[in-house]
């Protein structure tokens, strides 16, 4: 099991613009096999800052998926980023 999760920081106008352009990629990971949950969301405090989470089943099926990478008009909307990926080796109810 696999967590990416960190965040994405754009200029605070342009913000909602750039999340309305993930929305497809959001349905596409959701229904990519080995992708678990998948989630690109505004932060509630600060304004230019973007919420990143995703779970995948495997390495494998995370990089399927991915494949080139981000849009290139994604890229320039972004201003920093900060995403790490976690590998899990066990899970448990709390």
């Amino acid at each position: 099991m696999l967590i990416v999760a960190g965040t994405l920081y754009a200029d605070p106008a342009e913000r909602d613009d750039y999340l309305a352009t993930c929305a497809e990629i959001v349905r596409q990971a959701r229904s990519a096999p080995g992708c678990v949950d998948f989630a690109i969301s505004a932060d509630l405090v600060e304004p230019g800052r973007i919420n990143v989470y995703e779970r995948w089943e495997s390495e494998e099926q995370l990089l399927d998926f991915r494949g080139s990478g981000p849009e290139p008009e994604q890229q320039v909307a972004l201003v920093g980023a900060e995403v790490h990926k976690f590998r899990i080796s066990a899970v448990e109810s709390p």
